[in-house]
């Protein structure tokens, strides 16, 4: 298994970063903020503008490092990376599948029953650990309605359709997102997703998580030698990371989510860390999103044992896991690509 290594995430919007040997080196107006090894990183986020000298991107290219660059607030711009690497029958195997809705559908599946099944034990957990403080009985309604809806994704072939059961499942699922804020109600809720700009302080902070685990998903994907634009249940679209976007349905509760419910109910964010632009976007901090990004750090090196394999592995490692099995999957190694069920 890959050995996880770090993230450097740079906050600073006027910070250029450069290459000096194998060492990339943070510039201010000139000035030397820092310098660090490039050999124990595996990626680096900038939230910058100011950009990236063409020799650090082709070093990070060439090695395998992921550079990705975001908005101050958190929104996707662009990743740099290097020559297709990796079995060539491989991919096409995988344009080829995707090329097929039935075949495709026969994949996209398993990513939803992953989603839906996480979602349904996140619903489980709740009603076992906190039954004094969520609506039990709506709890367990809605954990009913996905087993109904897993049970119907088994059992379709159609691209469409399971777009629409992922929709249906979704509905329900959000419904109850509100009811896990166990602390700082008042400040903190979830009424529907929005995003572009996200208008309350969760989805803020979903918006940032979600990029964070696509980018690392596609890097995952991108290592075992997939293409992460091609996708299987989201289409190809101009720009997207379609695949990537495909493999994380599975984690963006367990994971994602998660993590957002985690930061507000122990009360490592506050209200104090964001701000109300005119528009109506809600924007974290910067001191918010240092703390967002150190948590995010700390939950990629917790460990778990990974349902199918049975291996221990770091959270972080869990995209490059269902990466390789999905990998298996297309070579025939596995009579079907297994997803990522947690409980």
């Amino acid at each position: 298994m890959k050995k996880l290594l770090n993230t450097l995430f740079i906050t600073q919007p006027d910070v250029y970063l450069s290459l000096d040997g194998d060492n990339i080196v943070l510039l201010k107006e000139q000035e030397k903020l820092g310098r660090l090894p490039l050999h124990n990183l595996e990626s680096i986020v900038t939230f910058g503008y100011t950009g990236a000298s063409p020799a650090l991107m082709g070093y990070c290219a060439d090695r395998n490092i992921s550079l990705v660059f975001l908005t101050m607030n958190g929104r996707f711009l662009a990743r740099v990376i290097g020559a297709s690497k990796g079995n060539v029958v491989l991919r096409k195997k995988q344009y080829l599948v995707s090329e097929n809705e039935h075949l495709s559908a026969k994949i996209a599946r398993n990513f939803i029953i992953g989603k839906v099944f996480n979602h349904k034990w996140m619903i489980e957990r709740m009603t076992r650990d906190h039954p004094l403080r969520v609506d039990v009985n709506q709890f367990k309604g809605v954990s009913q309605h996905l087993s109904t809806i897993i049970m119907d994704v088994r059992e379709c072939e159609d691209l469409e359709r399971l777009r629409g059961l992922e929709g249906q499942a979704a509905v329900s699922y959000n419904k109850l997102i509100d009811q896990m804020i166990l602390q700082q109600k008042e400040d903190f809720y979830f009424h529907s997703r929005s995003r572009r700009p996200p208008l309350d302080k969760v989805n803020a902070m979903l918006s940032l998580a979600y990029t964070l685990l696509a980018n690392d998903t596609a890097s995952a994907l991108e290592g075992v030698g997939l293409d992460a634009y091609v996708g299987f249940l989201h289409r190809d679209r101009p720009g997207r990371a379609s695949l990537a976007l495909d493999v994380m349905e599975e984690l963006r509760g367990i994971y994602a989510d998660r993590f957002v419910l985690s930061l507000i109910n122990k009360k490592i964010v506050s209200k104090e860390d964001f701000l109300h632009k005119e528009n109506g976007a809600v924007i974290m901090t910067d001191e918010a999103r240092k703390k967002f990004l150190a948590a995010w750090q700390n939950k990629k090196q917790e460990k778990i044992t990974h349902p199918y394999l049975g291996e221990k592995i770091s959270w972080g490692l869990v995209p490059y896991a269902q990466a390789i099995l999905l990998a298996r999957y297309l070579r025939n190694d596995l009579d079907e690509y297994p997803p990522f069920l947690w409980k």
